[in-house]
C-alpha cells in the first residue's frame, strides 16, 4: 500500500477506542482486558496507536467502573504515554463513541475510530485513513468479500445472489473529519438512527464514504475461534 502521506503536521488528529463491550458472545469475559500472548488484547491496539506519529492523543471508552482498571493495568503498566483520557462508554457502541467526541478538544481536525479488540492494525491502516479522511471528509479500512454472498428471504430460501465484486467486509479504523463525525451522530440522535458502525450514520446524511484497503488478518475479536486465530497471528510476529 502506497502512503500519500499528504497530512499536515499541524493537524490535530485524535483517536477514539471503543473499549466498553460486555464479551456475550465470550461468555461474559471483558474481551479488551482477555490476555493474548502474554498481554492484554487493548494493550497490543494502544501500541500501535502510540507508535503512529500521526496520533496526538487518545480516548479511551470503556464500560462504567472500568476506568481505574483500563488505566492501571493497561495504560501504566504497558507504558502508554500519549496524552490520554477515559470515558465510559453508554448502553450502545453509538452512545460510547458519541461519549468519546464529546471529550475531544474543539480544535481536533480528524478523528480515528478504532475497536479495541482488533489488536492486528496496522500503523499504514491508521495512516491511510487519516489521509483519506483529509481528502474526502470520511474513510474506512474495508477488505473485499472472497465468498458468494447470497441473499434469503425470512423462510429460509434463496432470493438473490449478490455480485461480490462490489461487496466488502467493513473494519476499522474508520475516520472522520472532526466536524462531520459529530453532527454525524447528532443527527442520529435527532432522528433516532441506530447503527453498529460510524460510517452508517455518516451516510444517512448523504455523506460519500471512501474505503481504503485493510487486511484480512485485521480481525474483530468476536468469538474464542477469533482469540486463536489473532494469538497464532501475534506469536508468528514474536
Amino acid at each position: 500500500m502506497t502512503l500519500k502521506l499528504g497530512i499536515a503536521k499541524n493537524m490535530k488528529v485524535s483517536a477514539i477506542i471503543p473499549a466498553a463491550g460486555l464479551g456475550t458472545r465470550m461468555g461474559g469475559i471483558k474481551k479488551p482486558y482477555m490476555d493474548i500472548a502474554g498481554k492484554p488484547i487493548l494493550a497490543y491496539t494502544l501500541a500501535t496507536f502510540q507508535r503512529c506519529p500521526f496520533i496526538d492523543c487518545i480516548v479511551i471508552v470503556t464500560a462504567k467502573g472500568d476506568e481505574s482498571r483500563c488505566i492501571q493495568d493497561v495504560v501504566k503498566t504497558y507504558g502508554i504515554d500519549k496524552p490520554f483520557s477515559v470515558v465510559a462508554g453508554g448502553d450502545t457502541r453509538q452512545e460510547s463513541v458519541y461519549n468519546a467526541l464529546r471529550e475531544l478538544s474543539s480544535n481536533t481536525d480528524i478523528v480515528v475510530i478504532h475497536d479495541a479488540v482488533r489488536p492486528l492494525v496496522t500503523e499504514d491502516m491508521i495512516i491511510q485513513s487519516i489521509d483519506g479522511a483529509k481528502q474526502y471528509g470520511s474513510a474506512i479500512v474495508a477488505v473485499p468479500v472472497k465468498d458468494t454472498i447470497k441473499e434469503s428471504d425470512d423462510d429460509g430460501f434463496v432470493t438473490k445472489t449478490l455480485d461480490r465484486r462490489k461487496l466488502w467486509t467493513i473494519q476499522t479504523p474508520q475516520t472522520f473529519k472532526y466536524d462531520l463525525i459529530m453532527k454525524a451522530h447528532l443527527y442520529a440522535r435527532d432522528n433516532n438512527i441506530q447503527a453498529t458502525d460510524d460510517a452508517f450514520l455518516v451516510e444517512q446524511m448523504g455523506q460519500k464514504v471512501k474505503l481504503i484497503m485493510g487486511s484480512y488478518e485485521n480481525i474483530k475479536i468476536t468469538t474464542p475461534d477469533d482469540l486463536a486465530v489473532v494469538k497464532a497471528i501475534l506469536e508468528s510476529r514474536l
